[in-house]
């Protein structure tokens, strides 16, 4: 299998971040930040379609350099799912470039988190209505049912989404 690949997918502000933060650190492995977030800053937040094609290309560069440093595994903040997703429903289209990225892009777990936690304001985010994020959380499922990677969902709050999801992927990888 090579080095375990874990991403941490699912729709703004559903802890992510945290997690995939959290979870590196516990499991002692290398981790990617959203790239995104780096390049919006960068640009004062603004973005445009054809932008999710250089995003992409930022995130899968920092998940091969996760990777290169990588010993047993890499857990990657945000994947090729929320890139395709996040196109499809903002601008109505995937970029080609994204869309082979989704279909190509090697991970052995994902990690759907819901957006149960409370929303936090942030200038880079921009779905704060609960009724939305819960819409994209289910336009993820739908997405990573059809698809073959195994992906769990991690719900619940704190401490407790925390070991939920040390749990799940000690389950799919009881040698880590």
């Amino acid at each position: 299998m090579g080095i375990i690949r874990i991403a941490v997918t699912g729709p703004e502000c559903s802890g992510k971040s945290e997690l995939t933060e959290r979870l590196s650190q516990y499991f002692d492995v290398p981790k990617t930040e959203e790239y995104a977030r780096e390049y919006l800053c960068a640009r004062g937040g603004t973005y445009a379609e054809k932008d999710l094609t250089e995003i992409c290309k930022g995130q899968l560069a920092a998940e091969d350099a996760a990777v290169s440093r990588a010993e047993r595994m890499a857990i990657f903040d945000t994947d090729m799912t929320v890139l395709k997703i996040w196109s499809m429903f903002r601008f109505g289209s995937v970029p080609h470039f994204i869309g082979q990225a989704d279909l190509q892009r090697v991970y052995h777990l994902k990690l759907l988190c819901r957006p149960d936690l409370p929303w936090e304001p942030d200038p880079l985010r921009e779905s704060p209505d609960p009724r939305e994020r819960d819409l994209l959380f289910g336009i993820f499922k739908r997405h990573l049912e059809a698809g073959s990677v195994p992906f769990e969902i991690v719900e619940g709050t704190g401490e407790e989404r925390f070991r939920k999801a040390i749990s799940l992927v000690e389950r799919h990888f009881a040698a880590v």
